[in-house]
């Protein structure tokens, strides 16, 4: 059978459940390998045989750490030349999307961004996109070249099946232009205790209606009840009132929850891009003519700041 590269996204071994979502997608097309790059790779190797990798290569190099993109780019690249590999998928990150960008212009190969769903074809793997800002769902094959393939998160429900997950040391030659591009400081991002915006298996995003970041609290109370990540409209972070980090949108993160609550979004176009792809979908508005409601399984006219606050008050009393 076909062998299948699947890129790593880990933190110190510990796998981000993007890539546990892939290894239930490469499955489809093949035998899962996977390549774990940087500090903890070795480490990765239970969960990720535990997800169906029947090999685990892994290489750890100063370069990973302090320089940007292309040292992983070298070792991905030498991945493919050793595996031969019926496709390459990655997690639709904005690093990862790059890695891919330039390893298949380096292989001479097509690359699809974005799918949120693969299979197998006569001629090689069909993603599934949407597209035109989820208007559309579009069916894509590369046709030259090995494809390379990035998917959303929750894109698929992760499917443990276990495999060897046999681990093999990677040897990567860093190219000439591996340290072009050096990290010169990092600074720790704050936890919220949050999931990550574009993994979260529930969103509650709040808009213009929220009217000040000090109402923001409302909107954070919702998600805490329920384990969700926080999101904001481009309107309310434009305002001041979130962080951009959490802006969902065509020019912020794309998302594609189980569940997703719009408080106080009107659903322009531009927001709508952003989490059409969503299982479900619930909106809370008083203007009953917002173009949101088009989109909706479940909405609500009324005042978010009597509505959200009774909402979480039940999500809390059915939990106990």
């Amino acid at each position: 059978m076909a062998e299948v590269l699947v890129y790593v996204d880990h933190v110190d071994g510990a796998v981000r459940k993007p890539t546990l979502e892939l290894l239930t997608l490469a499955r489809r097309l093949g035998e899962p390998v996977a390549v774990a790059l940087g500090a903890g790779a070795e480490a990765t190797a239970a969960t990720l045989g535990e997800h169906g990798a029947v090999r685990v290569l892994t290489a750890d190099a100063p370069e990973f750490a302090d320089y940007l993109v292309v040292p992983k780019v070298d070792a991905l690249q030498a991945a493919y030349d050793s595996v031969s590999p019926a496709a390459v998928l990655l997690p639709s990150s904005g690093e990862a999307k790059e890695i891919a960008a330039r390893l298949a212009v380096r292989i001479g190969s097509g690359l699809i961004t974005d799918a949120v769903d693969l299979e197998a074809g006569d001629e090689g793997p069909v993603a599934t996109q949407s597209v035109f800002a989820a208007a559309y769902t579009a069916k894509s094959r590369v046709s030259k070249g090995v494809p390379v393939i990035t998917v959303k998160p929750n894109s698929a429900q992760v499917e443990p099946s276990a495999a060897a997950g046999t681990v093999e040391a990677l040897q990567v030659s860093f190219g000439a232009t591996a340290t072009g591009t050096k990290v010169v400081s990092r600074t720790p991002r704050e936890t919220t205790g949050r999931p990550e915006l574009t993994e979260a298996a529930i969103v509650v995003s709040g808009g213009r209606g929220v009217n000040g970041a000090e109402n923001f609290s409302v909107i954070e109370a919702l998600a805490d009840s329920l384990g969700a990540a926080v999101g904001a409209s481009r309107a309310a972070v434009d305002a001041g009132w979130y962080p951009h980090s959490n802006q969902v949108g065509q020019t912020g993160k794309s998302v594609s929850p189980q569940l997703y609550i719009a408080s106080g979004i009107s659903g322009a176009i531009q927001h709508r891009a952003g989490m059409q792809t969503s299982k479900t979908i619930v909106a809370i508005n008083k203007d009953s003519e917002a173009p949101i409601f088009d989109l909706v399984d479940y909405g609500i006219v009324g005042d978010l700041f009597d509505v959200v606050p009774q909402l979480t008050d039940e999500v809390k009393a059915r939990k106990g």
